[in-house]
C-alpha cells in the first residue's frame, strides 16, 4: 500500500509538472510539427502613398519628423521596427526577424550611432543574426542576475525561435536601460515603460512631444497573443490601467504588427480604453470568448485578445 501512494504522489507531481509547463509544451510541440523553417515571402503589394519601398523586400514610412516606421510587409507576420532619431544618436525599436538585414536599411536613413532595442525578445522582434554596434535592454532583476556581465543569452521559452529555425541570440549589453528611464538621442527624449502582458519583458517607448507611443506586441490591431509562455492576463490588465494613467486621451500607437495594408499599424487611446474594458470583462466573465485552445475573445472591431480558457487564466 506505501508504494501505492508513493507512485500515486509521483504521478501527481508529474501532472503538477507538466500542467505548470503547458505553455512551453505547446510550444515544443508545435516546434517539432512544423517546417522549422521561415513561411515562404508573401507577395509584393501596393503600399498606395503612405509607404515607399525600400527594396524588395523593406517599406519605409515617416510617421512622424525623423520618425521611421520600417516594414517587412513580405513577412507572414507583417513585422514593423520604428528608427527615432535624434540630434546625436538613433534608437531602432526591434528589428525584426532577420531574414534581411534592417541595420542596413536604418543606416540609410541616418548617419547618427544606432542603439538596438528590442520590445520584447521573441524571435521576430530581435534580428536574430544581425549584430548591432550598440544594444540595449531594460533592466529587469531577473535579466540582470542570468546575464554573465554585461553578456545575455536568450532562453528557449522566451525567445521561441525553434519554431522558424531560428536560433536564440547572445548580446554584448551596452545599455541596461531601467523602468521609466528617459532615453535621451539628443533634443529628443523617450521615456522607457515596462508593458507586460504579452511578455513579461515587453516594453514600450513613449514620445511625449510628438504624442507617439510605440507598443511592441503589447498593442497592435488584429489579435493579441497572451497564451504563450511569459504571457499573463494579470498582467495585460495591470498594463493597460497603468497606460491609461498615465497617457494623455490623444495618443497614437504604433505597434510591431498589422493585420492588413497599407501602411505602419496605428491605434488610439481608444483603442486602449477598449482593451481595459474586455479584459476586465474576460476577467469577471461577462466577455465570452470563442473557440478552444486558444479563445478568441473580442475587443472592438479592430482587436481581439488569443488567451487560454478562463479557468486556466492567471490575474493574480
Amino acid at each position: 500500500m506505501r508504494y501505492r501512494w508513493i507512485v500515486l504522489v509521483l504521478l501527481i507531481s508529474l501532472f503538477a509538472l507538466v500542467f505548470a509547463e503547458r505553455r512551453v509544451l505547446l510550444v515544443n510541440w508545435l516546434a517539432a510539427t512544423g517546417s522549422g523553417e521561415p513561411p515562404p515571402l508573401l507577395a509584393k503589394g501596393d503600399e498606395g502613398p503612405v509607404a515607399r519601398w525600400h527594396d524588395d523586400y523593406f517599406t519605409i514610412q515617416e510617421v512622424a519628423p525623423r520618425t521611421f516606421a520600417i516594414g517587412e510587409p513580405r513577412y507572414a507576420q507583417q513585422n514593423f521596427s520604428y528608427l527615432i532619431v535624434g540630434d546625436s544618436r538613433a534608437l531602432l525599436f526591434d528589428a525584426g526577424p532577420g531574414i534581411r538585414n534592417i541595420r542596413r536599411v536604418a543606416e540609410s536613413l541616418t548617419e547618427k550611432p544606432i542603439v538596438f532595442l528590442p520590445s520584447h525578445f521573441h524571435y521576430d522582434h530581435v534580428g536574430n543574426s544581425i549584430s548591432f554596434k550598440e544594444v540595449a535592454v531594460v533592466d529587469l532583476p531577473y535579466l540582470r542576475a542570468r546575464a554573465e556581465g554585461n553578456r545575455l543569452t536568450l532562453g528557449r521559452s522566451e525567445h521561441l525561435g525553434a519554431l522558424e529555425g531560428f536560433t536564440a541570440p547572445t548580446w554584448e549589453i551596452d545599455h541596461w536601460l531601467p523602468v521609466g528611464a528617459s532615453i535621451d538621442l539628443g533634443h529628443r527624449s523617450l521615456m522607457l515603460l515596462h508593458t507586460p502582458g504579452h511578455t513579461y519583458d515587453s516594453v514600450s517607448l513613449w514620445d511625449e512631444e510628438n504624442g507617439l507611443v510605440f507598443s511592441g506586441d503589447y498593442l497592435y490591431p488584429g489579435e493579441l497573443y497572451a497564451f504563450l509562455p511569459n504571457s499573463r492576463m494579470g498582467d495585460y490588465l495591470a498594463t493597460s490601467e497603468s497606460l491609461l494613467s498615465l497617457l494623455p486621451d490623444n495618443v497614437t500607437f504604433f505597434g510591431a504588427h498589422r493585420a492588413e495594408p497599407p501602411g505602419a499599424p496605428t491605434l488610439t487611446s481608444a483603442d486602449l480604453d477598449d482593451l481595459n474594458k474586455s479584459l476586465n470583462g474576460i476577467k469577471d466573465g461577462s466577455v465570452k470568448g470563442e473557440g478552444s485552445y486558444p479563445r478568441l475573445f473580442p475587443v472592438n472591431d479592430r482587436l481581439a485578445i488569443l488567451a487560454e480558457p478562463r479557468w486556466l487564466q492567471d490575474w493574480d
